[in-house]
């Protein structure tokens, strides 16, 4: 689910109407209306993005860090346009005469490059000696492998959080993510942020635990040992509470 999802989602849930958070929040209703179309252009930057963020998560009775986490895996992973990569490297440099020259003609010259390139490589590597190491096929990964390869973690890593014994619950990922908000009876924050899909966070506390969650359909909870009924559908955010004798 999308940032802007996540923020139509919990205002809905809030009973509010654009309207209304623009009143409580004194953010315009068009600029509300573009962040929950995933549009933070008009936000003017993002110190200025985070901020509204802040301001509309706690009017909406949400942990701004839900919001910000979402923002920042989002925003922060954008790929750049060819066009860009050529403006970055100096290879694209404004021409003196007035012709402009079309950025497609210059992308196709660039992967046929490429593929020049990529096929002398080929060779050489054929007719070199065996002592010469091969191109690392890893150069080209994308972010995401990357990072997946630097993480050395699964999909089905596990994570338990405690603050005592006596109340256990076990939310598994098992359909889609979700974001959690997790706390003690004392108040104390367990745990807030994103669970990815096939995960696993087991949580343990003396007294009770309070869980809100912001995808209920996609996820599976374990109270003390027994499986709960289904607390919501997907996309719902539900708010829940177990304690020793749930």
């Amino acid at each position: 689910m999308s940032l802007g999802s996540l923020i139509t989602q919990a205002r809905k849930s809030a009973g509010l109407s654009i309207d209304d958070l623009s009143k409580s929040t004194n953010i315009r209703g068009p600029l509300l209306r573009d962040i929950e179309s995933n549009n933070f252009v008009n936000c003017g930057g993002e110190t200025y993005a985070r901020g509204h963020l802040r301001n509309i998560a706690l009017k909406l009775g949400v942990d701004p860090q839900v919001f910000l986490t979402a923002f920042e895996d989002e925003q922060m992973q954008v790929d750049r346009s060819i066009k860009d990569l050529f403006v970055e490297n100096n290879v694209m440099k404004k021409p003196e005469e007035a012709r402009k020259v079309s950025w497609k003609v210059l992308a196709t010259i660039s992967v046929a490059s490429l593929f020049v390139v990529g096929l002398a490589q080929i060779i050489i590597s054929n007719t070199a000696s065996v002592d010469i190491p091969e191109p690392i096929a890893s150069v080209s990964a994308t972010p995401s492998e990357s990072a997946n390869a630097t993480s050395g973690t699964t999909p089905s890593e596990q994570a338990t959080i405690s603050t005592g014994t006596g109340v256990e619950l076990v939310i598994s990922a098992v359909r889609a993510k979700s974001w959690l908000f997790v706390s003690d009876a004392a108040g104390r924050t367990l745990f807030s942020g994103q669970i990815s899909q096939g995960s696993t966070k087991t949580f343990t506390t003396d007294v009770s635990l309070n869980v809100k969650i912001g995808n209920a359909g996609g996820v599976d909870l374990t109270v003390n040992g027994k499986k709960a009924d289904s607390i919501g559908v997907d996309g719902e955010v539900v708010s829940v509470s177990y304690g020793v004798d749930s």
